[in-house]
């Protein structure tokens, strides 16, 4: 958490109100709007003196001489620490989003990317999901299929349902008893061996083996080492065209610095996984950050996990100008949830 200034009752409550009415109508708030919005007892002048105070403390800012103020990003920063409240999930939200997640889905890449579009949904900004690494995922099942008499179609299947594959050319024609035989040899001993170290356990097989398994070990790990492999998870983007129309990107300029980040999938992973690294299972807010990259945009992310272990981050990108309190709700209900569904997948 950042150091901030101490502030007055008045001070606090002013704050909240004017970061909520912006984040409520993209418009500078002005003092008379303040005393109506948030029913105060106290007069327009009385209000202006503070927001000019706040102002001074970095808090606040004004666009233009005659306008009202809007937040800065210190000024959410103070509001997200220190006078934010989490809202609660209404049962009938909770409904929602679980049906809309479960319904018809068998493999973890569905689970998120249904993730990822219901979060856009709800938010109106621009939903974020991570897939689980290689390094999170055990192998199942393998399906060797020829296709040529020295070519072969390779298939993984791993414990989140996903499947991945490859055609390989080998180095000599195998005929039938071999092709079985190979595909004997490779289920036995990688079943249930993590995805990322599948090489790794046939050359451990390799150094041990003199005779006809040796020569299997051989040939298994030919095909093996043009598996496509997925070293960090993939990121899933829903909501692009939600988040562009919101007003601050209407300015070309924000727009394309906007697009070119969701553009950049690695450099969005980073901003995931740096936004909640500090705050282990619970959800964080990332404002700001990235050098240019994340200016004027808010983000709100959180981890989700698969048996108890941190398997990836799901989030919301939006303007600076988010309902931190409702989508932090949200995205929390939403991560837990995936974590449990990929943990049943996966058992």
């Amino acid at each position: 958490m950042q150091k901030h200034p101490e502030l007055s009752d008045r001070e606090r409550e002013i704050l909240h109100a004017v970061v909520n009415s912006y984040i409520t109508t993209a418009e500078a708030v002005g003092s008379r709007t303040v005393v109506k919005r948030f029913g105060m007892e106290i007069s327009p002048a009385t209000v202006r003196n503070v927001m000019a105070d706040l102002e001074e403390m970095g808090l606040l800012e004004q666009l233009h001489t005659s306008s009202g103020r809007v937040p800065t990003g210190a000024g959410y920063q103070y509001y997200i620490d220190h006078l934010m409240r989490v809202q609660e999930l209404t049962l009938r939200e909770r409904r929602r989003i679980e049906e809309e997640l479960t319904e018809r889905l068998d493999d973890a890449d569905g689970v998120l990317r249904r993730a990822s579009h219901l979060l856009a949904l709800v938010s109106h900004h621009a939903g974020l999901a991570e897939t689980p690494a290689d390094t999170a995922a055990v192998a199942v099942r393998v399906d060797l299929v020829r296709v040529g008499p020295a070519k072969l179609a390779m298939l993984v299947v791993d414990n989140f349902g996903r499947v991945r594959s490859v055609m390989a050319q080998v180095a000599a024609p195998m005929g039938d008893a071999e092709l079985e035989q190979l595909n004997r040899f490779m289920n036995e001993h990688l079943h249930g061996a993590p995805v990322d170290q599948l090489s790794v356990r046939v050359e451990e097989r390799l150094r041990l083996y003199l005779d006809e398994q040796r020569r299997l070990a051989q040939r298994a790990l030919e095909v093996l080492e043009l598996l496509p492999r997925r070293p960090q998870g993939m990121l899933i983007v829903e909501g692009t065209s939600q988040l562009l129309e919101q007003p601050e990107f209407q300015d070309m300029r924000q727009a394309r610095d906007v697009f070119n980040l969701l553009e950049e999938r690695e450099q969005l992973l980073d901003l995931l996984r740096s936004a909640a690294a500090a705050e282990g299972a619970r959800p964080a807010v990332l404002l700001g950050g990235g050098g240019r990259r994340l200016e004027g945009l808010g983000l709100v992310a959180a981890p989700y996990e698969v048996d108890g272990k941190k398997a990836g981050m799901i989030g919301v990108l939006g303007p600076r100008r988010m309902q931190y309190s409702k989508l932090t709700a949200v995205v929390e209900f939403t991560a837990g949830l995936v974590g449990r569904l990929l943990t049943r997948l996966s058992g």
